[in-house]
């Protein structure tokens, strides 16, 4: 039994996931690569977004792979902690701005 509920043993395991799924499976990971090719962005762009990204879905095997990644990218400590900011700053606002979304509806039953 694991210490925790997320084994980081597992993200090892990704790649067979397409062992109960093979078709879907390849689809996914031909697109998923495509998707981190340099293009408009870097790959060294979309490695930081990906790890931002991973903050606010709360994936702890995404952002130790893409911590990995930045850290080989040349990405450094700073501006990974400023993108885990932005990450909180756009989550934290996304709440807030949700909090309209009650107060029209505390207005529209308090009439």
């Amino acid at each position: 039994m694991s210490d925790t509920y997320y084994d980081p043993k597992d993200l090892g395991k990704f790649s067979k996931i397409s062992e109960f799924g093979p078709d879907l499976s390849k689809k996914f990971f031909d697109y998923y690569g495509e998707v981190f090719k340099d293009g408009a962005l870097s790959a060294r762009e979309k490695s930081l977004i990906a790890l931002a990204v991973s903050h606010a879905v709360q994936c702890p095997y995404c952002i130790d792979a893409y911590t990995t990644d930045g850290l080989e990218k040349g990405i450094n400590e700073k501006q990974m902690m400023e993108a885990v900011h932005v990450a909180a700053a756009i989550r934290g606002g996304a709440s807030l701005v949700h909090g309209v979304q009650m107060m029209n509806k505390v207005k529209k039953l308090s009439m």
